[in-house]
């Protein structure tokens, strides 16, 4: 048994990932062990290493999209086997003790969820992430990936995945409804391949017409250039949910909301490095909607999310790197290319 692992560690802001040898957390019985197979790139990674959300304890290993072999499970372990494939998202630990967590909302954990990189465990020892051949953690934030589904597959829904299809879902999207899914990029993606697996129909809302054809091959049923005018105003009133995935710095509240029908829906799983601006409480009053937040998954749905997506056959759309060029996959990831998703693979 060994406790270290080689991992591509940022060492300060604006550095490049160098390979360093770091310690895993202390071993417990409720531990799994992973040798690491495949890591999404994410764009909260890139806001780690930037430090755009804040101060990074650096050395710091990125990287919350994992899939890899399970290779040792603690005593306590349940549901887990060495030789699984299985997976880690953005949240690694919770307390299990507060109302959130024993009401199923352990994402929402009172005493503070945990990420899994760039925070602590309960333990006191530092959480790294997947850019690394290991990773070692909590089996209760460690899912089976299913059997029909690649570990390349895998690897973007433990984040992406999950974080779109948790407000999907819980919101009551289905066949009756209209998703406007605004941002179509890593995120957005999946959301309209959710929205439509769940038999909605679904709007792309790009503020260009340059995502126009890649929202139709994606799924859409239409496209918004919410720039557009005219555009706007066809759907004025009409949806029932807007999936918000990604927004610009002149984000305005009442074109978004004038788009969306009685009782309409706006979720937010945008997580940009300003504020949104300030709403009057006369928009919710006059149009009668419900704005909502929605952070990544809990353990139960991640399950949910991960068995809807094999019997749907749920197909992300990737670009694989290897593990070692992953500056290189950055430098991509920072000039606009992915084409939704990056990976990285061992």
């Amino acid at each position: 048994m060994t406790d270290t692992f080689t991992g591509w560690a940022a060492t300060a802001k604006g550095k490049s990932l160098a390979q360093t040898e770091l310690n895993l957390r202390k071993w417990d019985e409720d531990c799994v062990d992973l040798d690491i197979t495949h890591c999404g790139i994410c764009g909260s990674d890139i806001h780690t290493l930037d430090e755009g959300w804040g101060p990074t304890d650096f050395p710091c290993v990125v990287g919350h999209e994992i899939v890899g072999v399970v290779t040792r499970v603690g005593k306590d372990v349940k549901g887990i086997q060495v030789g699984d494939r299985a997976g880690v998202g953005p949240l690694c630990e919770s307390c299990g003790e507060c109302d959130a967590c024993k009401e199923g909302f352990e994402n929402v954990c009172e005493t503070g969820f945990i990420t899994t990189y760039n925070s602590k465990w309960s333990t006191g020892d530092k959480t790294y992430g997947g850019y690394a051949d290991k990773w070692r953690g909590d089996y209760r934030w460690v899912f089976k990936v299913p059997d029909n589904m690649s570990s390349e597959d895998a690897a973007c829904f433990f984040c992406a995945g999950v974080t779109t299809y948790a407000p999907l879902k819980n919101n009551g999207v289905n066949e009756k409804s209209v998703v406007g899914v605004l941002g179509i990029g890593g995120l957005g993606h999946f959301g309209i391949l959710f929205a439509k697996a769940m038999g909605a129909t679904v709007i792309g809302m790009s503020h260009n017409d340059k995502k126009r054809d890649v929202a139709a091959e994606l799924g859409c049923d239409d496209y918004i250039n919410t720039a557009n005018t005219e555009d706007m105003q066809r759907y004025r009133k009409k949806l029932t949910h807007i999936l918000c995935t990604g927004n610009g710095r002149d984000f305005k509240w009442t074109p978004f909301l004038n788009l969306l029908h009685v009782n309409g829906k706006f979720m937010n799983v945008s997580a940009p490095e300003w504020n949104f601006p300030e709403i009057s409480p006369f928009e919710l009053l006059a149009n009668q909607i419900h704005i909502s937040g929605s952070c990544a998954g809990s353990p139960s749905e991640m399950r949910e999310m991960m068995q809807f997506a094999a019997d749907k056959n749920i197909k992300p759309w990737i670009t694989s790197y290897k593990m070692s060029d992953v500056n290189k996959a950055i430098e991509d990831f920072r000039s606009g290319k992915p084409r939704f998703r990056f990976v990285l693979e061992n």
